[in-house]
């Protein structure tokens, strides 16, 4: 079915309940945005089934950009542990520290509409973490370590193990 407006294909089909009778309005995605955004005519404004209709599509073409927006936003990655924003969202964790600010747009979003808030205001730790520097290191050496595998480059994944191991003592012996 072709549109109404335009001689384009017809993917909307709209009816309105105005009168006695229902009208049926056929549209493409172009024609429907600027329908939608149309200011409303007195007749629509006094049967709101139809301009709640009308704001239903306008949120569900909205949606769909969120997808496209989202399909995008889901390929980034933390450069130090290689988790993907789309690995985040399925499993809900973060791989390590830097990924607070590798996905900081992202977050502080998710933060606002989760806790109404972007600062932490409750308690903190007495102590800050000594080896956070070490830690992150070794989420780094780790991914190292598996892509060397992955790659068959076994002589440089025993050199990673080395220092996963030199570095993991370390920790050990300042925890003591």
């Amino acid at each position: 079915m072709k549109c109404q407006r335009c001689d384009k294909e017809a993917h909307f089909h709209i009816t309105e309940l105005l009168g006695p009778k229902p009208v049926e309005i056929h549209l493409c995605q172009d024609c429907v945005r600027e329908y939608l955004s149309e200011s409303p005519n007195e007749a629509v404004a006094a049967a709101g089934a139809a301009a709640s209709l009308a704001q239903q599509m306008l949120q569900q073409m909205a949606v769909s950009q969120t997808a496209e927006e989202l399909e995008k936003l889901d390929k980034l990655s933390c450069p130090v542990c290689g988790i993907t924003y789309y690995q985040f969202r399925t499993q809900g964790r973060l791989g390590c520290a830097n990924d607070y600010t590798c996905f900081r747009k992202e977050l502080e979003n998710l933060l606002m509409h989760i806790h109404g808030e972007t600062q932490h205001c409750g308690k903190r730790p007495s102590r800050p973490a000594k080896h956070s520097e070490l830690l992150t290191s070794l989420i780094r050496l780790r991914r190292e370590m598996q892509e060397a595998i992955a790659a068959e480059n076994y002589e440089r994944a025993g050199q990673i193990r080395d220092e996963i191991r030199r570095i993991e003592t370390q920790v050990k012996q300042n925890r003591s």
